[in-house]
């Protein structure tokens, strides 16, 4: 099978396009036939080592959409020629290639109206902002929520499900974004290049976090006594809240087919629609990292590895 992997950390010199031998389902697994594959910021990451990887070679990867090609023993709920969507288990990547190995207890069926690219942009970004608003924040009808970064694939899933859940969503864009994330359900949009937040907004309930650095620190000052924040851009940890009455929180984002699930009913609701999408050929990974370190982009990096009909 064609796949993008490393044999080394490095720059983007190591990333290589090539054959790799196709896998082989133990018991419980599938092995999938990937036709889209998500750019996530993790996959550069892992390129430069950031994850501590010992085994070479590496394949990127970690959340797609495909057909079922092959079942290992035991694995009994789906059948070949299923159309599903999931997320590779933590400690592991494997996605960035034509045909990925994963535990059938972590996939779901795809809808069957959401087509492989946008369930594919919908995988990891779902999971988390489902992780983050929901399990970890806890957020509430009635509560006004912050969420940074509001036009990122993972915040515009927030928006959208924090409006579901029957928040009042506040957001942070650039200028060119706020049109997109009004249309996401945004009920207030502070445009990051002219305003500084931290001098606008009061007395949130809860923060969603989403984009790191000097914004980290600024977010705990908008926070009403007895609130929460929820970091996802900031280290494995929360960082350290600087008030006894703001609780910092690092939402876990483990894999489950309860929550790839969740995402396709929300889907099927209407709550939430799949985020804008630039297409690439899994040839060009190279150049799909390099936008997605660069981070200034709107929506998710995908690779359509297969046509639709596949």
């Amino acid at each position: 099978m064609k796949a993008v992997y490393i044999d080394q950390y490095g720059g983007p010199e190591v990333v290589k396009y090539g054959d790799q031998p196709d896998p082989v389902a133990g018991p419980g697994e599938v092995v999938i036939d990937v036709v889209a594959a998500s750019v996530n910021g993790a996959d550069w990451k892992v390129r430069v080592g950031s994850y501590g990887y010992t085994k070479f070679p590496i394949i990127f990867g970690r959340d797609f959409s495909g057909t079922i090609s092959a079942l290992g023993e035991g694995v009994g709920e789906f059948k070949v020629g299923d159309a599903v969507f999931g997320v590779i288990d933590q400690g592991n990547e494997g996605a960035y290639c034509e045909k990925a190995i994963i535990k059938a207890s972590l996939i779901a069926k795809k809808p069957a109206g959401l087509s492989h690219v946008n369930a594919a942009a919908l995988g990891l970004t779902g999971l988390t902002a489902l992780i983050s608003v929901e399990d970890t924040l806890q957020l509430k009808r009635g509560e006004t929520i912050l969420i940074q970064g509001g036009a990122g694939g993972v915040a515009s899933f927030g928006i959208q499900l924090a409006k579901h859940i029957g928040a009042r969503v506040i957001t942070t864009t650039s200028t060119g974004n706020i049109d997109y994330v009004r249309g996401l359900g945004a009920d207030e949009v502070i445009d990051y290049t002219k305003q500084d937040f931290s001098k606008i907004v009061h007395d949130v309930d809860a923060v969603f976090e989403t984009v790191g650095g000097d914004v980290v620190q600024k977010s705990f000052s908008v926070i009403k006594s007895g609130g929460r924040a929820a970091f996802i851009a900031s280290g494995a940890k929360a960082p350290p809240s600087p008030r006894d009455d703001v609780t910092s929180l690092r939402p876990q984002v483990k894999r489950s087919r309860r929550h790839m699930e969740r995402i396709g009913e929300l889907y099927e609701a209407g709550a939430i629609r799949p985020p804008e999408v630039k297409l690439f050929k899994l040839a060009d990974a190279v150049e799909a990292l390099r936008v997605s370190e660069g981070r200034h982009f709107r929506g998710k990096l995908v690779f359509q590895i297969r046509p639709e009909t596949a």
